[in-house]
C-alpha cells in the first residue's frame, strides 16, 4: 500500500499507484447480469495517459477547473486521474441534478472543460466545451465537443505529473443545491492526504480485495472510499450500471465484495431483504439462525472476527457474495437497531460522521469493539469541540484539523460564517462520553439530511414555489423551528400568509415538479408580516423565534399524499 501521507498531490499518488499494481485488476464495470469492461491497473494507466496528453493539448493546466458529469463507471476515475495529472481542479457534480441546476453549477465554478455521459450533457444549455461520452454513433456533437473514445486514441502523456502543493485546490465539491447560493467547497490536496491516511490506519485494503461503489462518486464518501482509497491500496473498483437490488446483490456475489459505503436507506433495504428471507424459513431454521448469531455475538464481542462469522452463518454470508468484510454507513441517520441487527450476524457496519467542508470523515467507529450508540471517535488529526454546552453537556459540535476546506468558491461572505476562528461550524448539536465517542442529537442549522445522504437546505428550494400566490412564504426544516432532538423525522415546511387558500393548489403543482427529497410535508398559516432586514431578506432565526415562541409543531397542517406527490 502506498504511503498516502508521503504525497503532496493526488496526481502523483494515482499516477504511482497505478505504476505499483499494474498486474492487479483495477476495475470492473458491471451492466446488469454483464461484465461490460475490465481493466489491469496498466490498461487504466494508459487510457489516462491518453485523456492527459488530450487536456494537455486543450491547454487544460494548473489551476483550471474541469467539471464531470457522469454516473459510476470507469470513465469517470480515468477523467479525474488525468485532471489531477494535469494539476487542474476537478468539479465533481451530481449527474441527478436537474439540467438548470448544472448550468448553474459549470457558470459558478467556471469550468473550462466539462466531461459528461451523452444523456447528461445533452440536456444542458451552457456550451462550455465537451468531452462527451457514450454518444450515439450517428449523432454529430457541435464543434465545442469531442467524443471521449476519441481522446482515449491520443498520444499519450509520458511526462509525469504536475507537482501540486498541499495546500494547492484539489475538488470544488458542491454541498448544496443552487436555488440559493451554490456552496462550493474548496478542498486541498493536503485535505485529501491527510484525511485518507487517517480512514488507511483504521481500516486498510488488501490487494485481492474488492471495494463495491455505489454512491455516486462526485460524493465526498465515494471519492474517498470507493476511488482514491482502493487505488492506493490495489484493490478492485467494482461498478454496476444497474442499481436495482437484484443487480446489487448478483455483483456482490459475482465479484465477491469485501467492503462497499452505504447510505441508510441502502442498509434499510438490505434489512429488509434478509428479514424477509428469514421470515420465510421453517420454525426450526429460523431458532438455527438465531442461536447461531447469538454464539457469533458472544465471539465478536470485542472485535469482529470474519472468518468465524463466515463458518457459523455462512448461507447469510453467501447471499452477500460470501467475503462482505465491512458495511461503511453515513451521510444521514444510522438507526442503532439495525446496525446491531448486520453486527449480530457478522456484517460489522461501521458508522461515520463528517461532511463535505470537513472533506468527509470527523469520526468513525474503530469496532474494537463494536457500537452503535454513536458515530464513533475522532480519526487522526482531527479535533472536535462541543460549544455552548447546557447542562446536559449537548451544544454545538465544531471540528478542526487538516482536512477543513479552505472556504466557499467565491463566497467570503458564507466561508466567514462557516467558521470560528480556525473551528468550523457544523450546525449539528451533540456531546462527548467520557470514552471520546461523538453522539449527534439533532441540527442546529436549518437543513434536512435524507435516508440517502443528501443534504437538502431549504433556502436553495423556494425558488421553485415563487409563483405561489400568497403574501410571503418562507420554507423551513420542521425539527430546526422546533428545536427537536432528534436526527429522524424530519419534514420540510412551508410558512405562509396569506388572506386567502387559493395558494394551495399552486404549492401542490410547483411539489410535483421537485425530486421527492425536495417536496415539502407541511404547511403553516401565519398571520403577521415576516421580520426583514433593511435590504428586504427574512430573517428567519428571528421568524423561527416568533413560531417556536408562539405554537408548536402540532400546529403544522400536513399536506395530502396528492399534494406532496
Amino acid at each position: 500500500m502506498i504511503d498516502v501521507r508521503s504525497y503532496d498531490g493526488l496526481g502523483e499518488l494515482l499516477h504511482d499507484a497505478l505504476i505499483m499494481h499494474k498486474s492487479n485488476t483495477a476495475f470492473v464495470e458491471l451492466s446488469r447480469k454483464r461484465e461490460a469492461s475490465r481493466w489491469s491497473y496498466l490498461d487504466a494507466r494508459h487510457a489516462a495517459q491518453s485523456l492527459t496528453g488530450w487536456l494537455a493539448q486543450q491547454d487544460i493546466g494548473p489551476g483550471d477547473r474541469v467539471a464531470i458529469i457522469m454516473s459510476n463507471q470507469p470513465r469517470w476515475l480515468l477523467a479525474a486521474i488525468a485532471v489531477f495529472a494535469r494539476g487542474a481542479i476537478l468539479v465533481p457534480l451530481d449527474y441527478k441534478l436537474q439540467p438548470y441546476e448544472h448550468d448553474a453549477l459549470l457558470a459558478h465554478s467556471g469550468a473550462k472543460l466539462v466531461v459528461a455521459e451523452f444523456p447528461f450533457w445533452r440536456k444542458i444549455s451552457a456550451d462550455t466545451p465537451a468531452l462527451v461520452s457514450e454518444a450515439p454513433r450517428k449523432t454529430v456533437l457541435p464543434d465545442h465537443a469531442v467524443r471521449y473514445a476519441s481522446a482515449l486514441e491520443y498520444e499519450p502523456y509520458a511526462q509525469a505529473p504536475i507537482p501540486r502543493a498541499k495546500d494547492d485546490v484539489a475538488t470544488i465539491v458542491y454541498s448544496s443545491g443552487t436555488g440559493g447560493a451554490p456552496k462550493g467547497c474548496m478542498l486541498t490536496h493536503g485535505a485529501y492526504t491527510a484525511q485518507l491516511g487517517a480512514l488507511l490506519d483504521q481500516y486498510p485494503m488488501e490487494p485481492d480485495e474488492a471495494f463495491f461503489s455505489i454512491l455516486p462518486t462526485n460524493h465526498a464518501i465515494d471519492f474517498l472510499s470507493g476511488f482514491v482509497g482502493p487505488l492506493a491500496c490495489g484493490a478492485r473498483i467494482v461498478h454496476q450500471r444497474a442499481l436495482r437490488p437484484e443487480f446489487l446483490l448478483w455483483s456482490m456475489k459475482r465479484e465477491q465484495i469485501t467492503h462497499m459505503a452505504i447510505v441508510p436507506l441502502i442498509l434499510e433495504a438490505f434489512e429488509r431483504s434478509l428479514r424477509e428471507k428469514l421470515d420465510a424459513l421453517p420454525t426450526w431454521k429460523r431458532r438455527a439462525v438465531d442461536a447461531l448469531a447469538s454464539v457469533n455475538s458472544a465471539l465478536t464481542e470485542t472485535k469482529p472476527r470474519n472468518e468465524v462469522s463466515r463458518r457459523l452463518l455462512a448461507p447469510i454470508h453467501a447471499g452477500f457474495g460470501g467475503r462482505l468484510k465491512m458495511l461503511f454507513c453515513g451521510g444521514a441517520f444510522v438507526d442503532r437497531d439495525r446496525a446491531e441487527f448486520f453486527y449480530r450476524l457478522g456484517l460489522p457496519v461501521v458508522i461515520g460522521y463528517g461532511l463535505t467542508e470537513a472533506c468527509t470523515v470527523v469520526t468513525l467507529q474503530d469496532l474494537a469493539p463494536f457500537r452503535a450508540d454513536g458515530v464513533g471517535r475522532t480519526v487522526a488529526g482531527t479535533t472536535v469541540r462541543i460549544v455552548d454546552a447546557g447542562e446536559d453537556g449537548i451544544g454545538e459540535v465544531q471540528v478542526t484539523g487538516p482536512t477543513l476546506m479552505a472556504g466557499y468558491l467565491d463566497d467570503p461572505e458564507q466561508t466567514a460564517a462557516a467558521f470560528d476562528g480556525e473551528w468550523l461550524r457544523t450546525g449539528d448539536l451533540g456531546w462527548l462520553d467520557a470514552s471520546g465517542h461523538l453522539h449527534l442529537v439533532g441540527r442546529r442549522k436549518n437543513m434536512i439530511v435524507t435516508g440517502g445522504g443528501k443534504n437538502v437546505y431549504p433556502e436553495d428550494i423556494e425558488a421553485a414555489f415563487a409563483l405561489v400566490p400568497c403574501d410571503e412564504m418562507v420554507i423551513f426544516a420542521a425539527n430546526y423551528l422546533w428545536d427537536v432532538r432528534e436526527m429522524v423525522g424530519e419534514q420540510l415546511v412551508a410558512v405562509v400568509r396569506s388572506e386567502d387558500q387559493d395558494w394551495r393548489s399552486s404549492i401542490a403543482r410547483a411539489n410535483r415538479k421537485l425530486p421527492e427529497h425536495k417536496r415539502i410535508d407541511a404547511v403553516l398559516v401565519w398571520g403577521e408580516e415576516f421580520p426583514r432586514t433593511a435590504s428586504m431578506k427574512v430573517k428567519r432565526p428571528v421568524l423561527a423565534e416568533q413560531i417556536r415562541a408562539a405554537v408548536g409543531r402540532d400546529a403544522l397542517e400536513a399536506l395530502t399524499a396528492k399534494e406532496v406527490a
